[in-house]
């Protein structure tokens, strides 16, 4: 039986005392614990991404990490990204490219993006599809996810088309 201790999390620059075992999941303390639904479990396996945080800017799946490994550490999730009631422009640039559909990916998407950026100001098509490749969409079949993250990139929409029609060539 597993034994419950206080764990100090930093969420979202926000420090938690949360009652969790350090091997229990760190998907199920953000969401059963901290109330951060935004994190959600897909998979369990690792493979789709929805459960995807940040982890000292890092994008880590949550199913997959145990809570005990965060402590000390600095969480990211997708309601870190907006400031002073801001959304963060890689959000804004998803609602303005129509990169968000049923919205389940779109969390993953946002923080693998973020990590992509935040290391890469101005990343090639080829280094998003692979920042991105660790999270699944079942819905958008990824074109607008990559054009809103290029236009956060401050890629040219006329160099974006251009990739395009060379792609279905």
């Amino acid at each position: 039986m597993k034994t419950a201790t206080t764990l100090r999390l930093r969420i979202n620059g926000r420090n938690y005392d949360l009652s969790a075992h350090p091997a229990e999941r760190l998907v199920e303390v953000l969401r059963h614990q901290a109330g951060i639904t935004s994190v959600k479990e897909g998979c369990g396996t690792g493979q789709c991404g929805t459960c995807t945080v940040l982890l000292d800017g890092r994008p880590v799946v949550s199913c997959l990490t145990f809570a005990g490994e965060a402590v000390g550490r600095e969480i990211t999730t997708v309601e870190g990204l907006s400031r002073n009631g801001e959304m963060h422009p890689l959000q804004k640039a998803f609602l303005e490219h129509g990169a968000v559909q049923c919205g389940f990916c779109t969390p993953g998407m946002l923080l693998a993006a973020k990590a992509l950026l935040d290391e890469k100001a101005r990343p090639s098509e080829e280094e998003i599809r692979r920042a991105l490749v660790g999270n699944l969409c079942r819905c958008t079949g990824y074109r607008k996810i990559i054009d809103a993250i290029q236009s956060v990139a401050g890629v040219p929409r006329s160099r974006r088309a251009a990739a395009r029609r060379r792609v279905r060539r």
